[in-house]
This record gives structure tokens, sequence and C-alpha cells, in this order.
């Protein structure tokens, strides 16, 4: 990341984020993209996220960054009812992410899977992605070649990019393949 962001909008937000995008950024050494968002400040996960990413994950990009990050922050789901509703839907992290935010009121939930995050959007959450994220970040000047992390995304994360989804978000911030 090259230079100093205002945040997201330039508003403090509290912002949750499930496993996908954690490990995904991680992945393409990108992860201090998401403190640029939260304007320096916590980024929250629930507990499902931090089993999924550090314990279970151990082995695997994003346990040590996450681990090691003093700015993520575990918190628990009080709602479990929440949980259990989303959880016949979703996998139970994202599901503990939708429940999380809603509790904590966040501005904006990171999430990259298309069933979740249509489910936080119809309960009128905002949403972004992986993907979504690095725009914003071009877009800001934080990064000069989107097309350098997609590629990255693509052969080192192994995150599944349509040839229709690639060249419209590289068309998006007028990196014309």
């Amino acid at each position: 990341v090259k230079r100093r962001s205002k945040g997201f909008g330039g508003i403090r937000l509290t912002v949750i984020c499930d496993s996908s995008v954690l490990i995904a950024l991680s992945s393409i050494d990108m992860l201090n993209l998401l403190q640029y968002i939260c304007k320096n400040e916590s980024l929250f996960i629930p507990k499902a996220v931090w089993n999924e990413v550090v314990t279970e994950g151990k082995d695997r990009p994003g346990a040590l960054e996450v681990a090691a990050s003093g700015w993520i922050k575990v918190k628990e789901v009080k709602n479990q009812w929440i949980v259990k509703i989303l959880v016949t839907q979703l996998d139970y992290g994202e599901a503990e992410v939708i429940a999380l935010a809603l509790e904590m009121g966040a501005r904006l939930v990171l999430l990259d899977e298309k069933e979740a995050r249509e489910f936080a959007r119809k309960l009128g959450l905002k949403v972004l992605g992986t993907i979504g994220l690095l725009i914003w970040a071009k877009k800001e000047g934080i990064i000069d070649n989107l097309k350098v992390y997609l590629d990255a995304l693509q052969m080192k994360a192994g995150f599944r990019v349509s040839q229709q989804l690639y060249k419209q978000v590289l068309k998006e911030v007028n990196e014309e393949m």
C-alpha cells in the first residue's frame, strides 16, 4: 500500500469481515488495506471467522497475519438465534459475520460469497468483497495497478473471477486489456 487514505469514504466505520476476504488479501500481501478502510480503527471478526482463519487454518495464508495483528478484534455474537436462522442457508462464519454486523450496527460488511452478500443486503447492510476493496484502493490511489492484484488473487489465492467480471472491473478503473 503506497499512501495513506482518508478511510472508506472519509468516515469512521465499524467493519465486520469474513474469512474469505482475510485469506484472499493475506495471500496477496494486502491485508493492511483493511486498516485503511477502517481508518486505523479495529476491524471486527466473529469467533467463527477467527477459528476458520487462525485455528483451523493455522498452516494457510492469513493465519499468522490475522493472529499477529493488533487491529483485528474478535467479538462474540450475542444473538445466537439469528446465527441459527442464517446457518440454514449460509456457512457458520458468514452467518456470524452478518449477525455481528446487525448487533454492532456495522456500516460495512466484507463478504465474498454471493449468497451471503445477498442476505446481508436484504438485511440492510452495506457489503463489499475482496474485488470491491481493490477497486476502491485503485480509485483512492492506494494501488497503481489493479490488474496485478486481480492476477495475484487468481494465481496465489485460487480466487475465481470470471473473464467477464475481470474485464468489467479493469474497464471500471480505466485499465482495459
